[in-house]
C-alpha cells in the first residue's frame, strides 16, 4: 500500500519523528521517499543526517507527497493549509493528527476534492505502543483508510471509527495516558508507604500495569474475568479491591473520561479561511 509512495510530513516534531522511525522500521520505506518540514528547519537536520530522509519547505513537501501527514497544532492549521493549498495535488491523501479539526474543515480550507483522514493518536506512539483512531472524510475511500492505518500501525494499534466519536476518543485514549500516570504514581506512593524504595515501587507498578494491559489485549478476555483470576476467596486482593470501590475509583475514572470528552466537544479549531 505504501510501496513507492512519497510520504510527506509537515511538522516533524516528536510525533512526526515517531512516524518516520516507525515507517522505516516496519514498512521497508525507502528513506528518500520520506520528505519532511519543520517550523525550525535546523532542528530537522539531525534527523536528515541520521535517517537519510529529505527535508523541504511546506509547499515543496505538499507538492511532492502522495501521502501528506499534517502533524501540526490546531492553531497552526489555518496558516499551514493556506500555505500548501496551491501546491497540493487533487490525488494526494491528506492525514491530519490535529485535535478538534474536522475533515470538513480541512476539505473546505484546501478547496480541493482531496481525500482526508482524521486521526487521534496518543503519546505512547513515541515508543511504538500508541493507540490511534482514524475517521474518513467524505472523499476518502476504504483504501485510503487502509493506507492511513498502515502508517499508524507502525507506531502501535489502530481502530476505525465514525468521526462523530472522535471527541470520545480524545477523552478516553487521547487523554488516557495522563490518567494512567496518575494511577501509577499513586500506587508507587502506596508502595513507599508500605516500605518499598521509590524506584522499586515505581518499577513494580509500571511493569504490573504493562503486563496487565497485555493480558487484556492478547487474551481477549473481559477485564472482570482477569480480575477474578487474581482474586482468591478471603485473600488480600479482595480487601484491596474493597478499598478501591469504597473510594469510588470506577465512578471517578468514568467521570474523568466524560468530562474530557465534553471539553473536547467544546474546543473548536480556529477558522481556516
Amino acid at each position: 500500500m505504501l510501496d513507492g509512495k512519497t510520504i510527506g510530513i509537515l511538522g516533524a516534531g516528536k510525533l512526526g519523528e515517531s512516524l518516520i522511525r516507525g515507517l522505516l522500521r516496519t514498512n521497508d520505506t525507502d528513506p528518500p521517499k520520506i520528505v519532511a518540514s519543520r517550523l525550525h528547519a535546523e532542528r530537522l537536520e539531525p534527523l536528515v543526517h541520521e535517517l537519510g530522509i529529505a527535508a523541504a519547505s511546506n509547499t515543496e513537501v505538499a507538492a511532492r507527497a502522495d501521502i501528506l501527514i499534517l502533524c501540526v497544532k490546531p492553531q497552526d492549521m489555518p496558516r499551514v493549509l493556506d500555505d500548501i493549498r496551491g501546491s497540493l495535488r487533487d490525488t494526494t491523501l491528506v492525514i491530519s493528527v490535529a485535535a478538534c479539526t474536522t475533515t470538513e474543515t480541512i476539505e473546505k480550507a484546501l478547496d480541493k476534492n482531496v481525500p482526508v483522514v482524521r486521526t487521534m493518536p496518543n503519546t505512547p506512539c513515541l515508543l511504538g505502543s500508541g493507540m490511534t483512531a482514524l475517521s474518513a472524510g467524505k472523499n476518502a475511500t476504504p483504501r485510503h483508510l487502509d493506507t492511513a492505518r498502515a502508517i499508524f500501525d507502525s507506531v502501535g494499534r489502530t481502530v476505525l471509527l465514525p468521526e462523530r466519536l472522535m471527541d470520545a476518543v480524545t477523552g478516553l485514549s487521547g487523554s488516557g495516558p495522563a490518567y494512567a500516570y496518575i494511577v501509577i504514581e499513586a500506587l508507587a506512593e502506596a508502595g513507599v508507604k508500605v516500605g518499598l524504595p521509590r524506584s522499586v515501587a515505581t518499577e513494580l507498578v509500571a511493569q504490573t500495569m504493562l503486563g496487565s494491559a497485555r493480558m487484556v489485549l492478547e487474551t481477549g478476555q473481559h477485564p472482570a474475568l482477569l480480575k477474578d483470576m487474581v482474586t482468591t476467596p478471603a485473600g488480600c486482593t479482595m480487601d484491596g479491591i474493597m478499598a478501591l470501590e469504597d473510594g469510588g475509583i470506577r465512578v471517578t475514572l468514568i467521570k474523568a473520561v466524560v468530562e474530557a470528552t465534553r471539553r473536547a466537544s467544546e474546543l473548536v479549531a480556529p477558522p481556516t479561511r
